[in-house]
Parts: C-alpha cells; structure tokens; sequence
C-alpha cells in the first residue's frame, strides 16, 4: 500500500509567524470537510498547520480505497505519510494502529464520525490558547525541545531589571 497522490502547498511566513507555536494535525476526510473516515481505511488525510490563532491547509495525501480488512500492511505507508504530525483526527482506529502511531509521537483522536473539520481544528486552537491538555502540551515541547528552558539561559547570563 502506498500514497496514491500528495499535493503540498507552498507558504511564505512572515516573522511573527515563525515565532508562533504551529502544530501538524491530519484528519481522516473522504471529502476534506469532515472526519469521516477508519484510520486504517482512510481514502484521504487532509494536514493543517494550526496556530492558536489561525490554520492553513499544508497537504493533502489521497491513497487508494481501502476496506477495513485487518491486514496491517497498509499501515506503514499511512504512518510514515503522517511523519511531523502531532495528531490524527478519526471516526475510529484499532488498537495495533495506535500502538504503532504513539512510537513516533503521532496522537490518535477519536471523533464523532461527520465532525467538520473547522470544528475540529477550532476546538484545538481553543485549547491551544486555554491551557492544553497533557498530551498537546506533551506534543508542542516535543516540537520546541529547547523552549521551557529559554528563560533559565537568560537568568545564567545574570539578566537583571
């Protein structure tokens, strides 16, 4: 099993932009407006970079239709297309294919089948500016290693007011 199409979009950033936090989430979409799709049967992953304040589609990668038949082979493509991903959005998933997406930091979340994807995705920024849960918060320090302790750097310097 391996990707059918992909398109990648382009962005230019500006300044501010590449300060911000931004997180790589999939979502399981058959028409690229709502969640409506088994992991391991996915048509379709649509991938966003989401901010806390804004989103954009970055990827689109189609693989061929497929049943939900039990056979794991067709996993590995799926996985290794959602490298750089923090999470993916499904209607379900299996537990092998869980286990196989947690090694490489990829979080399974399980939606209500038909959930929109705007929804999703403003849900995410919601908690995002909130407070995120441990496994958000666990997947944006992973994506910044170096971040929770850029102010102990400043205090060694003897930074004073």
């Amino acid at each position: 099993m391996t990707v059918e199409r992909r398109l990648r979009i382009l962005r230019c950033r500006s300044e501010a932009q590449e300060m911000s936090t931004e997180v790589r989430v999939a979502f399981a979409t058959s028409d690229m407006k709502h969640v409506d799709q088994h992991f391991g049967a996915a048509e379709a992953f649509a991938i966003y970079a989401i901010g806390q304040d804004a989103a954009s589609l970055v990827e689109v990668i189609q693989f061929g239709q497929l049943g939900m038949d039990g056979n794991e082979d067709k996993l590995a493509a799926k996985i290794e297309a959602l490298q750089g991903c923090i999470a993916v959005y499904c209607q379900a998933i299996g537990a092998s294919a869980v286990n196989q997406l947690r090694p490489h930091g990829i979080q399974p979340v399980k939606v209500t089948p038909g959930t929109p994807l705007a929804m999703a995705i403003c849900s995410l920024q919601t908690e995002m500016r909130e407070g995120p849960s441990a496994w958000l918060a666990r997947a944006i320090e992973n994506q910044t290693p170096g971040r929770a302790g850029r102010f102990d750097a400043m205090e060694a310097e003897g930074w004073s007011e």
